[in-house]
């Protein structure tokens, strides 16, 4: 039970942003389209057709295809994709199939000659018959998606290691002044020994160089006050909205379908890039 409640929590790539969400809703209806109509998956009676199949079966998949779409420009414009888990992908995919079987059910009066077109019986049949479908769909095009996912991020991190050790330059040594939420507790971070800032709330926790290991300082203060203060030096960089790395301190970069996970030198924990920040770390990590 607990090792299933982990798993629920898992980190999920959301790979609905920008056109994809287009895209995702176009294989719908194009997968829905073919299969219901050169397999017709369920009892098929042509009496009380009011149109001929075909055009039956392209309703039926235009609904899903704008049901997806709606659902998906919603939904991205409220998603935080960082914090999108396996669970949070089973809710959305179940209760897109909810809708599109609640939106087959209301226009069986176009296209079927039914006097018990809006019974419960036939609603249940359009939810039932909706979620047969849509799970064959999700167990064929997810795995697919993540497989594709996880082998362009393991091969562009291998791409992107081999260049980095050829590109490697050292940093120089300089003192940044930095500014906290309390003036007694600010301090001048060592450029050269920095290697990574998490944040905890109002707090920073700061990762640095201290021979071979990482040494730890707390801060009263946000990430987003310490990018601020980063900002004119190009090499410190904030790849996840907890996360502000020294790109010259990245020792090794692993891919996954999640995106990137970055090796820190001296550190014991990895370093995520979302994806929303993936194609600026590309280009700003091979600069």
């Amino acid at each position: 039970m607990a090792k299933g409640i982990e798993i629920l929590k898992q980190p999920y790539p959301y790979y609905y942003k920008g056109f994809n969400f287009v895209i995702v809703a176009g294989i719908i209806f194009i997968m829905s389209l073919l299969f219901n109509y050169l397999f017709e998956p369920f009892v098929v009676y042509r009496p009380e057709h009011k149109v001929a199949y075909f055009w039956i079966s392209m309703i039926h998949s235009l609904n899903a295809f704008m049901v997806v779409l709606i659902i998906l420009f919603i939904n991205n414009n409220m998603v935080d994709e960082d914090r999108w888990t396996v669970v949070k992908e089973m809710v959305l995919i179940g209760f897109m199939l909810f809708m599109i079987g609640v939106c087959q059910f209301l226009v069986r009066d176009l296209i079927y000659d039914n006097p018990d077109n809006w019974s419960l019986g036939y609603l249940l049949e359009e939810l039932r018959n909706t979620f047969l479908v849509g799970i064959l769909f999700v167990i064929i095009l997810v795995p697919l998606n993540y497989l594709r996912l996880a082998k362009g991020h393991l091969m562009t991190a291998q791409s992107i290691n081999t260049q980095s050790l050829l590109g490697q330059t050292s940093e120089k040594t300089s003192l940044i002044p930095i500014i906290t939420q309390q003036k007694s507790d600010d301090f001048e971070l060592e450029a050269n020994r920095f290697l990574f800032a998490k944040a905890d709330g109002n707090y920073l926790e700061i990762f640095l160089e201290n021979g071979g290991t990482a040494a730890r300082l707390i801060k009263r203060m946000t990430l987003k006050e310490l990018e601020q203060q980063l900002e004119p030096f190009p090499n410190f960089f904030k790849t996840h909205r907890s996360y502000l790395v020294n790109l010259q301190k990245v020792v090794h970069v692993k891919g996954n379908a999640q995106g990137y996970l970055l090796q820190i030198k001296h550190a014991v924990e990895e370093v995520p890039v979302s994806r929303g920040m993936i194609p600026k770390f590309e280009r700003q990590y091979l600069d």
